[in-house]
């Protein structure tokens, strides 16, 4: 059967060859009737784009060696309707920046566009009549359940969290963890600085950052709750004290075909979720308080999402070069969160008004944040 193209959503693709890029394509592939590749970019994996291009006849493709002049000139060529930003850290905003300025609605993966400069990028999308949409599970499930429930209704955002690899670890345990220990995600597989954040907890931070900025919710309407099971991917709370959930398999197709389909809610190829679909037809489902003392980068992400100003910019910047430097070699596992704390020390208070604010915090964090490795 022959797709109509008229019918067909057209996306664009940044970060091609990550985790996200790849559920995009693999999605696309198996619902070709509804949605169509119209360019392609990755890192540097040439032979990987290449391979996908011609996969998905598609005539566009760029690499990062092309920088953001690439970036702005595959928007332009391709027309797409819908783009996914998939690319991981801080190298995303810009592409965040270049795809709203164009008008076009921003499927979102990459949480430094709005821990860094949410602000701007919201008066980019009111400016151009485009939408942002979440594709972190987490904030996926919470834009979803405050449009059911009525944002007007809620009370508290609960964000789950599935631990990581040291949720059971003792203090003493947790303070010699090697970077083998933390590459060791119970549920997810992910690149190497996400799954060391997500050991740190510092991937959770962000998101309570991502989620205070997204949804306008005040630090202490924001409730993070471990559960390991990853099958709860957030909850709200509505004034009624009633918690209201979304509940799915662990797998990162289900937010990014929302973000595509949205506002539609379509059938899909996904298995519907069934809670006694598991081999001995039961399934359990636990909860835990967080473990602020052992993970304290995420008593360091509330208080940069309370303070606000440059401190959420700040938070990511430290954390980055001090995870990378752990997964280096160069320092322990809880000298990432040393590291960070020293950097937020200072005084971030600085409004940021325009994108040379925000690269100028960031820059200046990184630099602090390498003179205390």
């Amino acid at each position: 059967m022959v797709a109509d193209m008229a019918l067909q959503k057209k996306v664009l693709v940044l970060g091609a060859t990550g985790s996200i890029g790849t559920s995009t394509l693999d999605i696309i592939r198996r619902q070709s009737d509804r949605f169509v590749c119209c360019g392609i970019q990755a890192n540097k994996k040439k032979d990987a784009i290449s391979s996908l291009a011609a996969e998905f006849h598609c005539q566009f493709t760029l690499t990062a060696e092309d920088g953001t002049d690439g970036i702005r000139r595959l928007v332009d060529q391709t027309k797409p309707d819908i783009v996914v930003n998939g690319i991981a850290g801080s190298e995303g905003l810009v592409p965040s920046q270049i795809v709203l300025e164009a008008g076009v609605d921003l499927a979102l993966a990459n949480k430094e566009t709005i821990v860094m400069a949410a602000p701007l990028m919201f008066a980019l999308a009111k400016k151009n009549g485009c939408k942002i949409l979440p594709v972190d599970s987490e904030h996926s499930a919470i834009f979803t359940l405050l449009n059911q429930c009525g944002r007007e209704n809620a009370d508290k955002l609960i964000i789950t969290a599935s631990g990581g690899p040291f949720r059971t670890w003792t203090t003493e345990q947790i303070q010699k963890a090697t970077i083998h220990d933390a590459l060791k995600h119970p549920t997810w597989n992910m690149g190497k600085k996400i799954t060391v954040d997500s050991a740190t907890l510092g991937n959770k931070g962000l998101e309570v950052i991502e989620a205070r900025r997204l949804f306008d919710f005040t630090t202490d309407k924001i409730q993070v709750v471990v559960h390991p099971q990853s099958i709860i991917h957030s909850l709200v709370r509505t004034k009624d004290g009633i918690v209201y959930g979304q509940f799915s398999e662990p797998d990162m197709k289900h937010p990014i075909i929302q973000a595509l389909d949205y506002p539609a809610i379509n059938t899909d190829f996904m298995r519907p979720f069934d809670l006694t679909d598991t081999a001995d037809g039961t399934r359990t489902l636990s909860f835990e308080k967080p473990r602020f003392e052992d993970f304290p980068l995420l008593r360091l992400a509330f208080d940069a999402a309370e303070k606000d100003a440059s401190y959420p910019i700040v938070f990511n910047a430290a954390n980055e070069i001090a995870a990378w430097a752990f997964i280096e070699g160069k320092i322990g596992f809880t000298d990432i969160a040393r590291i960070v704390g020293g950097v937020m020390q200072h005084d971030w208070s600085k409004a940021v008004r325009d994108m040379q604010d925000v690269f100028s915090a960031d820059t200046e964090a990184r630099k602090q944040a390498r003179a205390l490795l």
